[in-house]
């Protein structure tokens, strides 16, 4: 089964190829992908990262945590699920006007 990574702390001109040839010393590498703002198209500073297996996984997190990418000390640890962003019934973002 695959395991999703993140990479936080990216240097801003990391792409999407740079991050994979990063990982893919530890593993077989299924995606690689840097995250960047809808409007203009740079990089968020963080990305993802799917390995084929749990124990590339998790040799990339003990190996590569802390490491140095272009001058920046990158964080990897293992990718949480996405929250729900769906707006609940509940309307506390209006407030009362009096």
């Amino acid at each position: 089964m695959a395991t999703k990574l993140y990479v936080g702390s990216l240097p801003y001109s990391v792409n999407d190829d740079e991050l994979r040839e990063f990982f893919a010393s530890h593993g077989e590498v299924v995606s690689a992908v840097v995250i960047k703002d809808r409007e203009s198209g740079r990089s968020k500073g963080f990305g993802f990262v799917e390995f084929s297996n749990d124990d590339e996984a998790k040799k990339a997190i003990n190996d590569l945590n802390g490491q140095e990418m272009s001058g920046r000390a990158i964080v990897v640890n293992e990718a949480r699920p996405q929250e729900d962003r769906r707006p609940s019934g509940n309307n506390n973002f209006r407030r009362n006007r009096y």
